[in-house]
């Protein structure tokens, strides 16, 4: 198993940025990708952005593609989703997940931050 903890959520304005963590323990020797999801009130869970655990190549989504940067730190176990000019659109809370070797849906959540953008 894996354990996602994620941290750095808030209440910010419109054109401020926001630096989310995501701590990863357990089995991170097996992880392949892991990514961040955000949820909105009413809509549907999607990704932002993932990265390679080891490799370090990324992916970013439409939705915010531009506005930030993942990066990992493995020797922290840490990967990080750096997020600039916020709108208030990005409001959402935004989750952590490990995509582990072999499997096809990311099987580890973690309970998720709030990032609330006020206008």
């Amino acid at each position: 198993q894996v354990q996602l903890v994620e941290s750095g959520g808030g209440l910010v304005q419109a054109g401020d940025s926001l630096r989310l963590s995501c701590a990863a323990s357990g089995r991170t020797g097996s992880v392949y990708y892991l990514g961040w999801f955000r949820q909105a009130p009413g809509k549907e869970r999607t990704i932002v952005a993932s990265i390679r655990w080891s490799g370090g190549s990324t992916y970013y989504a439409d939705s915010m593609k531009g506005r930030v940067t993942i990066s990992r730190d493995n020797a922290k176990n840490t990967v990080y989703l750096q997020m600039n000019s916020l709108k208030p659109e990005d409001t959402a809370v935004y989750y952590c997940a490990a995509l582990m070797n072999f499997a096809r849906v990311y099987d580890y959540w973690g309970q998720g931050t709030q990032v609330t953008v006020s206008s």
